[in-house]
């Protein structure tokens, strides 16, 4: 991920993302570039507009997220239920406790 991290910074500082760049980020974080790793990088983003990668992974990720919406309110209901379960249980405990006693 730290590769992939340091070509966003780059591109997004408005640099150029090349193999010098890339590892002087890596450097800087303290960690050390396997220069076969940062030539695929370099190689695989030829030719790609990251900001448009990026704006069309967003778009992508809303339909996901409104996905999960109904989930949790589901989620929620369940919840309630159960919390009404365990009220009836309580209530039912006391009630039985007050038959021994009573």
């Amino acid at each position: 991920m730290e590769y992939i991290y340091s070509a966003l910074i780059l591109n997004s500082v408005g640099k150029p993302v090349t193999e010098e760049g890339v590892s002087e980020i890596l450097k800087a974080a303290g960690v050390t570039p396997d220069p076969a790793r940062v030539k695929s990088l370099i190689a695989s983003l030829e030719g790609v507009n990251i900001e448009e990668a990026i704006k069309s992974s967003m778009v992508a990720a809303q339909p996901v997220a409104a996905s999960a919406e109904p989930q949790k309110k589901e989620e929620k209901k369940e919840e309630k239920k159960e919390e009404k379960k365990e009220d009836k249980s309580e209530e039912e405990a006391v009630a039985g406790l007050g038959a021994l006693f009573g």
